[in-house]
């Protein structure tokens, strides 16, 4: 019998759960997200400029750990829908700061639903979901 360590079979992979749950649980933002006309990525995006506006591209690619030619459409698109202005640092040019608009700054109350929106479509407990985030972090920050 072949171990799990060395098995090659789709259920014994830990990337193939970990793959799968993240796209499911992304699945279940698309409808609240579509209400408030924004993607899950944006969605991401302003979740970081809700806790610090006006910040650098670099910063906000530090915290999704993207790759920053992967935000700048992402970004020009948040522009082009009013989301967030896109500027020239005064302090140094060849930075870019993100700052949310009006409208952008406006749209943090009405996501201020979707926490609880997810917590009723995932059939997690609150331990189970405390549990999960920890385990998950620990993953991130090792690897």
């Amino acid at each position: 019998m072949e171990s799990k360590r060395t098995s090659l079979k789709l259920e014994d992979q830990l990337c193939f759960p970990l793959y799968t749950a993240s796209r499911l649980v992304t699945q279940c933002y698309a409808p609240i997200l579509n209400t408030l006309g924004i993607t899950y990525p944006q969605y991401l995006v302003l979740l970081v400029l809700w806790e610090n506006d006006a910040v650098n591209l670099s910063f906000i690619a530090q915290r999704l750990q993207l790759q920053s030619n992967t935000l700048t459409p992402l970004l020009k698109r948040m522009q082009e829908l009013g989301l967030i202005t896109r500027t020239r640092s005064e302090t140094d040019e060849r930075n870019i700061v993100i700052a949310l608009t009006d409208n952008g700054k406006a749209l943090r109350q009405e996501a201020a639903q979707i926490p609880l929106y997810l917590a009723d479509k995932l059939p997690l407990s609150a331990e189970e979901a405390v549990q999960l985030y920890h385990i998950l972090y620990k993953l991130i920050s090792k690897v």
